[in-house]
């Protein structure tokens, strides 16, 4: 499901101020398909996500009560998105957030989109 991938970071800044990279391995995410894409979609679009047309990706519409509380849930998916390394496209105004959703290293829908529009979906209800 995963290959594995070498990926650079950097971490803090060193004593003398300049920041360092450092080496950590992290798997790379494959597409879903079959049978497997399937059951693992299934109920995420039972809760409002959508295939895109014209690319491999979810999509969703959030309407909130106001911008604070829009803005509130896209600072908690924003936390979830760094701590996983991986990150939604989306598009605010006032109240609504749109996001897109897809794995860009193997580009298309993967585990990952699985579990981060999930976890919005637990993070909207607090809002809702």
């Amino acid at each position: 499901m995963f290959r594995r991938a070498s990926v650079v970071t950097f971490s803090q800044a060193n004593c003398k101020g300049l920041v360092t990279p450092t080496f950590s391995r992290r798997m790379l995410a494959e597409r879903l398909t079959g049978e497997d894409r399937t059951v693992k979609l299934s109920p995420v679009f039972s809760n409002g996500w959508k295939e895109v047309n014209d690319r491999d990706a979810l999509y969703k519409e959030f309407a909130f009560k106001n911008f604070n509380q829009a803005w509130g849930f896209m600072s908690m998916v924003a936390l979830e998105a760094e701590k996983t390394d991986h990150h939604p496209e989306w598009f605010n105004v006032y109240n609504k957030v749109n996001i897109t959703l897809a794995t860009h290293e193997c580009q298309g829908i993967s585990d990952r989109d699985v579990k981060l529009a999930t976890f919005i979906d637990q993070v909207a209800q607090k809002f809702l």
